[in-house]
Parts: C-alpha cells; structure tokens; sequence
C-alpha cells in the first residue's frame, strides 16, 4: 500500500516538474523571439537612405526628435515596420490555428485558398472597379471570408474533415488563380501593374491608413484566438474524445476558423498575400516550443520575425531591386512547401 501511494506520488512529483520546464521553455522561447522582433523592429526604424541612430530613434518616438526626425522615423518608417510586424502576427498565428486544427502541416491560408480568394476580390476591384486604399482592402477582406464559407459549406458531410477541407481549399485555391489571370490579362496596362505589386504582397508605400485598421483588428482577434486556441490540444485527441470532456467541437472548431481566416484576412487586406509565412511560422513555433502543444504565441512571433526581417533584406540587400517582401517569402516558402510534399507522400500519408 505505502509503495503504492509513494509510486503516485512519484508520478505526480514528475508530471508537475515536467508541467513547470514545458512553462519556463515555452516563456523563455517567446520571450527569445520577442526580443528578436523588437531588434529587428529598431534596426528597421535605424537603417535606410538616412541612418538614424538608436537614441534619436528613442526620443523621436518619445515626442522630442526634430523635424527631419519625426518625418522619416514617423511616417515612413514605423508605419512600414508596424504593418510587417502585425501582418506577421496575424499569418503566423492564423496557420498556427489551421494547421493544429486540422492536424495537417499543408492547412495554412496559402495554400487552401483564403489568400487567393482574397487576391482575387482585391484584383476585382483594381482591375474591374477601379478601386483604391481602403475600398480594395475591403474587398480583399470580404474575398477572403466569402471563399472560406464557400469552402466550409462544400467540406460539409455531417461535420468537417480537415483533409477534406484542404482538398476543397486547394481545388477554390486553382479556379480562384484563374480568375486573377483573367482580370490580369484583359486590363489595362495600369491597373495590372498595380493589381501586380498588391498581389505580390508588398510593404511598400504602407501608412498608418493601413496600419490603424490592422491594428484595431488584431487587438480584438488576437485575444479571441488565443482563448479558443486553448483547446486545440484536446480537439488533437480525437472529437469523440474532446466531446466525451465537454467540449463543443462543432461550435469551437468553427469559431476557430472563423478567427483564422479573419486573421488573414486582416492580414491579406493591408499587405496583400505575402507568401508562405503562415505555412512556415507554424512548424518552426512547434520545434522551438518542443512540448507538443500548438505553440499559438511562438508561432505568431515567428511569423513576425519572418515578415521583417524579409522587407529589411528587400529593402536594404545590395542585389535585391527593391523586391516585394511576399516575393522573399515565397522564394523561401515553397521549396519547403515541396519538400512537406515529398515527406507526406514518402511516409504514406494521405493528408
């Protein structure tokens, strides 16, 4: 009986050790990974035609740098570094949600189709309304949420499968593209240079008509997602399993949803779909993280880290002309993207 008790004890003792040194890693990545962010955030607001140093930096963002100062610092250089931090984020934790959610490291907004279908509500309205500034990145929104409750609703068989969805997302992904090269080839010259650099996912230009928005969204769909996301372990155990502990799969897998897709949405609207980080910043937040949950708060960071450290190469590498960060991240992204493939494919796995 004591032996019993002691062994209990024992395994309790070590559940809650090995409790505390998931905790301490998992506080120790994302702060790591915020300290990242905000060293390349500050070297973004530092380097440029114009080297501001550090403290000047400090104290134009304090209220008391000079004129020439507050207009670089100001308006140039923190709109730009405030939209790739938050897009970032917003990518980064939106694939985190997919790809936990429907247990399959292909489920990110690229590539079942919410980019695309924002693409091409975006290249609608440049290239066949004539729209600009905010209008186009309403309709990129409403793009993103239309395509994915079109592809819920296709999905649908008395519930969702997420291999099912993807391959439905992947399936609206490929009619979608072909829209956006219809709307591209029959424009006018303009019109499809400036439906080029949207689609490319680009920063340049970003201002704090951009920026406001993004951030007033994320500040209410970051906490939501996070508080939702906090399931995601137990729905990865099965839905009979998280059903028979009380969760309402069907009502939390669609507010999940929902909250991802606005994420990139949000996200897709400001910048354009900037390829790629949301497939990536989820398996590499999971191995940082290493304790075998979603890892929703690494991933967002890392998708941050991501975004801004490409647009400071494209803006600052010598033999880069200037190139739109999506173009960065997606030269990255995809040969990853086909190496998932070939893993998938040589493990047996059908999705």
């Amino acid at each position: 009986m004591s032996a019993a008790v002691d062994a209990a004890a024992f395994d309790v003792g070590t559940l809650a050790q090995t409790r505390a040194r998931g905790r301490v890693r998992r506080l120790s990545v994302a702060g790591g990974l915020g300290v990242g962010v905000l060293a390349v955030f500050a070297l973004s607001l530092m380097v440029g035609a114009a080297v501001i140093s550090l403290p000047d930096v400090l104290s134009t963002l304090a209220g008391q740098g000079s004129r020439n100062t507050n207009y670089v610092v100001l308006e140039l250089r923190l709109p730009r570094a405030l939209a790739a931090t938050l897009v970032g984020l917003a990518f980064g934790l939106s694939g985190a949600v997919f790809q936990n959610l429907l247990r399959n490291p292909l489920a990110s907004p690229d590539v079942i189709g919410i980019s695309t279908g924002a693409s091409a509500a975006a290249v609608l309205g440049i290239v066949g309304l004539g729209l600009t500034g905010l209008a186009i990145s309403g309709f990129a929104l409403a793009g993103a949420l239309g395509t994915a409750a079109l592809m819920y609703a296709i999905a649908w068989r008395n519930g969702v499968s997420g291999y099912r969805l993807i391959l439905v997302g992947i399936g609206l992904s490929a009619l979608l593209l072909s829209v956006v090269s219809y709307f591209m080839t029959s424009a006018q010259v303009t019109n499809a240079q400036d439906a080029l650099l949207w689609i490319s996912g680009s920063l340049s230009g970003r201002n704090w008509n951009q920026v406001v928005p993004l951030l007033l969204s994320l500040v209410v769909l970051v906490p939501v997602t996070m508080v939702l996301g906090r399931v995601l372990g137990v729905l990865g155990l099965g839905d009979d399993t998280a059903r028979g502990l009380g969760v309402p799969v069907d009502g939390v897998r669609l507010g999940l949803i929902v909250a991802a897709v606005a994420l990139a949405g949000v996200a897709t609207a400001a910048t354009g779909p900037i390829a790629f980080v949301a497939l990536l910043a989820g398996p590499i937040g999971r191995g940082l993280a290493r304790d075998g949950g979603p890892a929703l708060l690494p991933s967002a960071l890392v998708g941050a880290l991501i975004v801004l450290v490409a647009d400071f190469l494209a803006q600052h590498t010598p033999f880069l002309p200037n190139l739109p960060v999506g173009v960065l991240t997606g030269a990255v992204g995809a040969p990853y993207l086909l190496w998932q493939l070939a893993r998938t494919n040589s493990g047996g796995q059908g999705g």
